[in-house]
């Protein structure tokens, strides 16, 4: 267990050492909200769905099919089940911290930060598993998520969770690999160097929106930290513990823990904000959460490697 542990943290220690950049650009003003906005748009649009494409431009595989469809039904039990604590939990008396809280709890920043580390520490297979997830969290974010946070279903949209990036990428992606469509390189190549891009530039974005929080405040917040506890510890363990009760074991199992132990989602403080929610908090709780992933995510990741890798 002891060597897990030093392999999955020292990938989290990298994944830090970029946002430790992303921090320093933050507060020399090399970067403003106005760069970062745009970064994150080239993130969202063209980096996310170039690395799930590039990761099925494989030969069909009826094994890995059969991966997939495993991975998509544990990420859709696993949202589930977090919707279930965030509901029982959390009951604040005010309604726009209430909200924040259980989205917090629910979505995982399953793509920022898991799939860096799911390319780093399983290669191609993982982050093959780990897009499946990151489409369901798009669907239930778009459904479960928007109703959470805006208290009605007013504001639900199909257009919005079809044309998602991350759903046509994986669309495309399932495409060429159900039928072994060849990719010619001049169009795989271009792929693969938008794909390099995942692991700097969100994690250079995440380092921005940490320096501009009052990091000291978000350990002040007791129910902050019970949220954030739930997010990091609770919700990992007991996927594991269920995907190890089904009888799922080696890279599908370590995909979903990764993902399932990633800190609060970045979405929960854009979706604060378009909500009129407590965005003050949900940037807390992501900054709380970011920070002690670092030693939480190479805990869990590698207890799961030792027991069911």
């Amino acid at each position: 267990m002891f060597e897990n542990f030093i392999t999955v943290g020292t990938q989290v220690i990298e994944l830090f050492v970029l946002i430790a950049l992303g921090y320093l650009c933050g507060k020399t003003k090399i970067l403003n909200d106005k760069a970062v906005k745009s970064v994150t748009d080239i993130v969202l649009y063209i980096v996310c769905p170039c690395v799930i494409v590039q990761n099925f431009i494989r030969p069909f595989d009826s094994d890995m099919l059969g991966g997939l469809l495993i991975a998509a039904g544990a990420a859709l039990c696993i949202h589930i089940v977090s919707i279930v604590i965030a509901m029982l939990v959390f009951h604040d008396k005010v309604p726009e911290k209430n909200r924040v809280y259980r989205f917090a709890l629910i979505f995982s920043n399953c793509g920022y930060m898991s799939l860096p580390m799911q390319q780093a520490i399983l290669g191609s297979d993982g982050v093959f598993y780990g897009a499946v997830y990151i489409v369901i969290f798009n669907v239930v974010m778009w459904t479960f998520g928007v109703w959470l946070s805006c208290g009605d279903g007013k504001s639900l949209s199909v257009k919005k969770i079809l044309l998602n990036p991350c759903i046509i990428g994986m669309a495309v992606g399932v495409v060429i690999f159900l039928t072994s469509l060849p990719v010619p390189e001049v169009i795989s190549k271009p792929i693969g160097f938008m794909a390099n891009l995942n692991t700097p530039l969100p994690m250079i974005v995440i380092g921005y929106y940490l320096s501009q929080t009052k990091i000291l405040d978000a350990f002040k917040d007791g129910k902050g930290f019970i949220c954030v506890l739930f997010r990091l510890i609770a919700v990992p363990l007991l996927a594991f513990g269920g995907l190890m009760l089904c009888g799922v074991r080696g890279t599908i199992l370590i995909t979903c823990v990764i993902a399932a132990g990633a800190p609060v989602a970045a979405a929960t403080t854009m979706f604060a904000a378009k909500f009129n929610n407590d965005a003050k908090l949900s940037v807390r709780l992501v900054s709380l959460s970011t920070i002690l992933s670092v030693i939480t995510m190479p805990l869990i990741v590698g207890f799961a490697q030792t027991v069911g890798g």
